[in-house]
């Protein structure tokens, strides 16, 4: 990131509406799949069975507003403690794109749409 550019922030709750991986029946199986980034970084997401909480810097990523952070969380489907790592990039419409990763496990790519 240049010392003259900051990033824009990306805070709020988005709808995950399109995952890589997985259908959307499965997506949303226990709640509407959602993640949230909040003012003070620590932010939480689930999809499916897949439950986590977020630790995200704020970042620019191919001259976008981005996210970019850590997370641990529990997949109920297994009973497994998982944690991994993921990215966001915020489009000129408002949407998110990026990729979410499961430490030793599967990652996918992802759309969210801002949560109303």
């Amino acid at each position: 990131m240049s010392p003259k550019r900051k990033a824009k922030t990306i805070r709020g709750t988005y709808r995950i509406t399109e995952m890589e991986l997985w259908d959307q029946d499965y997506v949303d199986a226990e709640v509407e799949a959602y993640i949230e980034f909040p003012k003070d970084g620590l932010g939480r997401f689930q999809f499916g069975y897949i439950r986590g909480w977020t630790d995200g810097r704020d970042v620019v990523r191919d001259e976008l507003p981005a996210i970019e952070w850590s997370w641990q969380g529990r997949d109920e489907g297994g009973g497994d403690d998982v944690c991994g790592r993921g990215w966001a990039t915020l489009q000129a419409d408002g949407t998110l794109t990026g990729r979410i990763y499961l430490h030793r496990g599967d990652d996918s790519s992802f759309e969210a749409e801002p949560r109303s």
